[in-house]
């Protein structure tokens, strides 16, 4: 067994029961971010427009990369418990030693082969706060790979944007999300040297859903009004009833910041 999975073996067993770890092995979907829209420019006071193109950024489609070559890493859908359990700080020596750097290159891979733009640890049922993404999508601009290790938002803007987004978590389905238009984040990067930023547009959105999965709240929290919500919910009935005994299936209904 490798020394990263044998080393995250324990967060596995935290995150989910035997029954579900089993369904997550059989699992063929692959779930990454896909945001089908970017976010306002940040100088705007008004909110945007609502946006519901489908793929303004030019980008591929998401795809089921079956098997990813290089990990044993595997995605999980809602209502995978993962998705909603307490993640820890990753430590110095985990740092140090290598493990979540292992860990975030394995993430790119997953990544790039589902035509992803983003991913948080716990979509691969790893209960860290560990995020990685690259805004094109693209792997030749490997340039625009960022990987945050620890991160927090620090302060955003009081001007917000309602853009659609969706989550490979929760496939085939999108929803309406309200989100502020900048963000300012501090972190750390794989060497352990603090990091501080601020992002606009369809980054600040980008940061701001996986980040969220760190927090264990997942997009559909954040719909925008009971419509939305209703337009979903019969496509959440089926992912339950696809994952079977030991998902937790409570979903929230949280206003942004």
């Amino acid at each position: 067994m490798p020394l990263l999975i044998r080393s995250f073996t324990l967060l596995l067993s935290k995150s989910a029961s035997q029954s579900s770890f089993s369904h997550l092995r059989r699992s063929h979907h692959r779930n990454l971010l896909r945001l089908s829209s970017s976010s306002s420019d940040a100088g705007s006071d008004a909110t945007s427009d609502v946006g519901r193109s489908p793929n303004p950024l030019g980008m591929k489609e998401e795809a089921d990369p079956g098997s990813v070559e290089g990990t044993d890493f595997l995605i999980v859908k809602y209502p995978h418990p993962s998705l909603r359990h307490v993640n820890e700080e990753c430590t110095e020596e985990e740092i140090s030693n290598g493990l979540i750097s292992s860990l975030s290159k394995q993430m790119f891979l997953i990544m790039y082969a589902a035509n992803g733009v983003g991913l948080a640890a716990p979509q691969i049922g790893v209960n860290k706060r560990l995020m990685v993404y690259n805004p094109s999508g693209d792997p030749k601009k490997w340039m625009e790979e960022t990987v945050w290790v620890n991160p927090i938002i620090t302060d955003f803007s009081d001007s917000k944007g309602i853009e659609e987004e969706g989550c490979l978590s929760f496939p085939s389905m999108q929803g309406l999300v309200e989100r502020p238009k900048w963000i300012k984040v501090s972190g750390q990067n794989l060497k352990g040297k603090t990091l501080k930023k601020k992002f606009t547009g369809f980054e600040a959105r980008v940061f701001q859903h996986e980040y969220d999965h760190l927090d264990g709240v997942v997009y559909v929290d954040r719909l925008i009004n009971d419509e939305e919500r209703e337009k979903v919910r019969p496509r959440l009935e089926e992912l339950v009833s696809e994952f079977g005994d030991g998902g937790i299936v409570e979903l929230k209904e949280l206003t942004p910041p």
